[in-house]
């Protein structure tokens, strides 16, 4: 799993998120892995996952708060007892 620090414009798509990871971190979005992306608000979140047939797409929106979001690599905090995998972008 990667997380995309600080904002990334929420309206974007599959191919303009696709495009996000390979030019910006060279990274293969064709790997199996998730990838992570939060609006300027931080109450807006996308996930992008290929699982071998097509991209995922998954949209989250919170009504009541928002989660802390790391701005970059020094935020970053750890969620779970699998998040060893996680890596920062």
């Amino acid at each position: 799993m990667f997380i995309v620090c600080g904002k990334t414009d929420i309206r974007r798509g599959i191919d303009s998120l696709t495009y996000i990871v390979k030019k910006s971190f060279n990274l293969d979005p064709f790997s199996g892995c998730v990838f992570l992306f939060c609006g300027s608000r931080r109450d807006r979140f996308k996930a992008l996952y290929w699982d071998g047939q097509g991209f995922w797409l998954l949209y989250k929106r919170f009504e009541n708060g928002k989660p802390a979001w790391p701005n970059n690599e020094d935020e970053v905090r750890v969620l779970t007892s699998q998040s060893n995998q996680t890596q920062v972008l």
